[in-house]
């Protein structure tokens, strides 16, 4: 038997260590005060499990926290003073460590720019500008500047600023028209008194509001006589189905035209520095003759190896 640790000079606290276990006799009181609690109180034995020894000291050392040592120097955990080499190189690495970050953040900034740059280019731009097209019934929407990449081809005559005006696409747009347009066209009604046309402006009614007013909203904005409200029924309805048939009919093959714009919209992107130049369409073998005449259409001489290489 061996035995451990001692507290007390008539042993209060004894430990025995043996070969496959240990135990720890208390008999407080000779040396110690007893406890008010049973197990410090009187004489004890305890089967020893797991052991922890501290030793308390009046002194308190804080060793110096260091990532690598001298060969000169002291004992671990033993305070000492830096060299004045050591804080220059240590507030070196710090000042390299700042730049570096500081790097790395125009870095991010300058790549969060682009992106915005990117989004604006991409989804920008105003309605007015999308194209709705009847390609041999298959209605498609794209916008102009995609139709005018190629700006010598006849494709881009068809939809440059004159022909488009003339279309009337724009003047038909009437969800997007202001108070001031809307009574204008109140106005031009036949057969309805000038005054109701200063009810709509009165009441700020716009574009988009005047294709959804019915009966009672007609009431509301002060339209009090019925042959009045059904006029004007009637003329709401004509002018919804109006501005929704203000397409441009294609009288070509929906899938030739679809690849076709589809080329055209990769080029126009590209022509922003927002993607590579695209690759040639490819076209399924029955429609490259169709595809290939088309193409030579809108695109007569030379403009057309743009497409077909």
């Amino acid at each position: 038997t061996n035995y451990g640790l001692r507290f007390g000079s008539r042993g209060d606290l004894t430990s025995e260590l043996g070969t496959t276990n240990g135990s720890v006799y208390i008999n407080i009181g000779e040396t110690y005060d007893r406890a008010p609690f049973e197990e410090l109180d009187g004489y004890h034995k305890y089967q020893i499990k797991e052991m922890e020894v501290f030793q308390v000291s009046d002194e308190v050392r804080v060793p110096t926290r260091q990532k690598s040592r001298s060969p000169d120097a002291s004992e671990e955990g033993e305070e000492r003073n830096a060299s004045p080499v050591e804080i220059s190189d240590a507030i070196d690495s710090k000042w390299t460590a700042m730049k570096d970050l500081d790097a790395e953040i125009i870095s991010l900034e300058n790549s969060f720019t682009d992106e915005e740059k990117f989004i604006t280019l991409f989804v920008g731009g105003s309605t007015s500008d999308v194209v709705t097209l009847n390609v041999s019934g298959t209605v498609m929407a794209t916008k102009r500047q995609t139709l005018l990449v190629i700006s010598e081809s006849m494709l881009a005559q068809q939809f440059d600023d004159t022909k488009w005006t003339e279309q009337g696409c724009k003047n038909m747009r009437v969800s997007e028209w202001t108070s001031e347009e809307v009574a204008k066209w109140v106005k031009k009604i036949s057969n309805i008194q000038e005054d109701v046309s200063n009810l709509f402006q009165e009441n700020d009614i716009n574009g988009a509001e005047l294709l959804a007013l019915n009966e009672f909203g007609l009431e509301k904005i002060g339209v009090k006589r019925a042959g009045t409200i059904c006029l004007l029924l009637k003329e709401i309805k004509q002018l919804e189905k109006a501005s929704q048939d203000v397409v441009t009919f294609i009288e070509q093959s929906p899938y030739c035209f679809g690849k076709l714009v589809d080329f055209l919209r990769l080029k126009h992107l590209s022509s922003l520095g927002l993607t590579v130049d695209p690759a040639l369409p490819s076209v399924c073998e029955h429609k490259k003759d169709m595809f290939e005449k088309m193409i030579r259409y809108y695109f007569p001489g030379d403009g057309s190896k743009l497409i077909l290489g």
